[in-house]
């Protein structure tokens, strides 16, 4: 390929990696306001939103210019399947994000208070899961990559927590139920981040050797065949 060619690509990795960068900065603001019930953050959220999707489209419609133009082959088409996928990805973590601010803008503090601490933890562990899965991506690290895959079980595990909480509550007293289900829709939307991150540890570990990881069992069939 032509340098101007391999310029172009660095130019669309870099800015897919600033892209990663704001959509990291999202996720934490959007923690931040359900747990403190912070209204204006929460709107600081849904605004940059925005950003997120122009970037978006701006990223995708480069990955496709640059396959129309230069048909690239081998670790170059990789990269740039690469950057399609976790470009989507990134905007779906944005709109998950955005759904936890929408709840935090009329949270209830007191019916936050019996699944606080796990809906921290779970925080914790998404952002980093969320933050590895980047770096992985900017370092094409697969083992990075790899320690996402344990840290996704740990937040469903938390996120079976939450739902077994709330239904014994709920089965105490139908009082406070709306928002019960305040909280509930955090932790699908943080469940939901952390599949997303693992979207994109898997891209990394196909961006870095080749190899499908999704759906292990039909990958290895059809590597068989």
């Amino acid at each position: 390929m032509t340098t101007h060619f391999v310029n172009l690509l660095e130019d669309l990795r870099r800015r897919s990696a600033r892209m990663a960068s704001l959509v990291e900065d999202i996720v934490q603001e959007a923690c931040e306001s359900v747990l403190d019930a912070n209204e204006s953050l929460a709107e600081r959220v849904i605004e940059r939103d925005n950003d997120v999707d122009t970037e978006e489209v701006v990223v995708e419609s480069e990955v496709i210019r640059l396959m129309a133009l230069y048909q690239p082959v081998g670790s170059d088409l990789r990269l740039l399947c690469a950057i399609l996928k976790i470009n989507n990805d990134l905007e779906r973590i944005a709109d998950c994000a955005v759904n936890m601010a929408e709840r935090a803008r009329h949270m209830n503090r007191q019916a936050m208070s019996p699944q606080r601490d796990v809906i921290t933890e779970m925080g914790l562990s998404v952002r980093d899961m969320l933050r590895n899965a980047i770096q992985a991506f900017a370092t094409e690290d697969v083992e990075i990559a790899q320690s996402t895959f344990a840290r996704d079980q740990h937040v469903d595990a938390l996120y079976e927590k939450i739902i077994k909480q709330i239904v014994v509550e709920g089965a105490a007293s139908s009082n406070g139920m709306a928002e019960r289900l305040d909280v509930l829709s955090v932790a699908k939307n943080l469940e939901r981040i952390a599949d997303h991150a693992t979207n994109i540890a898997e891209d990394v570990i196909f961006l870095a050797t080749g190899e499908i990881v999704r759906h292990g069992d039909v990958a290895a069939k059809m590597k068989q065949d």
